[in-house]
């Protein structure tokens, strides 16, 4: 029984680790610039694909796939942010839905109609298959290997916003672009480089995925919730309030899949809504 608490737990705490890295991406757009874009997970599934043509048809391997593909994840990300997406940064949260929503169809299309319906291979390296037996339990290297590459990243990704000028121009910009603009900040450069941050995260995090969730054309669709709940219950105005809220809905979703498969995915929606009531903001939101 205990041995079985610890790897749901684990399991959990993974997988909310992964949920984390692909949706502090959309957390900054949301939390930060006050863009919600629904086709963030677009970004993730980009990363994903770009991994898996890497291994599979230029023979990279896994490790240097994966870290191709944050990059490419940038590029596209910057330039659809300086073609398109600028465009609606002062438009309605209505239209900026209605738009992203329109470019999640786009990407699935495009996926399809390139790579086909089936899900994509990964063949991971032998260092990270496997399972590391810890005081008696067995988990998973891979899981293991995610969760500190999360961990490495939250405090690099905190180092940057918090401690660096970078960091100071982004929220500077923000709260007041004129005034930021009148200090001789290039908000509009600002505002791109956080985009494409937030884009080659969230394709870091596709990658990953590949061997979790899986990927397929419909990935942006499947997930887009789960990435909308690690936002809106971690509340987007911080680093700490995402990963906090990734983990519990790990947990809580691996936990009633576990105890109470029959149910399916209705446990973290259950856990959304009660945390949403008691805490309307987010549970590190900025009170009004």
């Amino acid at each position: 029984m205990a041995a079985n608490v610890i790897g749901i737990v684990f399991d959990g705490v993974a997988y909310g680790c992964l949920l984390f890295l692909i949706s502090i991406g959309l957390s900054v757009t949301m939390g930060l610039m006050n863009f919600i874009n629904l086709a963030h997970g677009a970004f993730a599934m980009l990363g994903g694909y770009v991994c898996v043509m890497g291994m599979t048809r230029l023979g990279m391997p896994f490790l240097a796939a994966l870290a191709v593909s944050p990059f490419i994840g940038a590029i596209v990300g910057m330039l659809l942010e300086r073609t398109l997406y600028r465009r609606l940064y002062d438009a309605t949260h209505l239209d900026q839905v209605l738009f992203t929503i329109g470019l999640v169809f786009m990407s699935v299309a495009t996926a399809a109609y390139f790579f086909g319906p089936s899900q994509q291979p990964v063949t991971l390296p032998a260092f990270i298959t496997g399972q590391v037996s810890l005081f008696g339990v067995q988990l998973g290297s891979y899981r293991l290997f995610l969760i500190a590459v999360v961990l490495v990243i939250t405090v690099a990704l905190h180092l940057l916003l918090e401690r660096t000028r970078f960091g100071a121009q982004v929220r500077a910009s923000v709260d007041n672009p004129v005034a930021s603009k009148g200090l001789g900040i290039n908000v509009e450069r600002v505002f791109s480089v956080t985009f494409a941050l937030g884009s080659a995260l969230a394709a870091l995090g596709g990658g990953l995925a590949i061997n979790m969730l899986g990927l397929d054309p419909n990935f942006p669709l499947k997930y887009m919730v789960y990435f909308l709940l690690v936002v809106a219950v971690g509340g987007g105005a911080s680093i700490r309030g995402p990963l906090v809220a990734a983990i519990l809905l790990g947990l809580f979703d691996v936990a009633g899949k576990y105890y109470v498969p029959e149910v399916g995915s209705f446990v973290i929606y259950f856990i959304m809504v009660v945390t949403l009531v008691v805490f309307p903001n987010g549970l590190f939101g900025k009170r009004s």
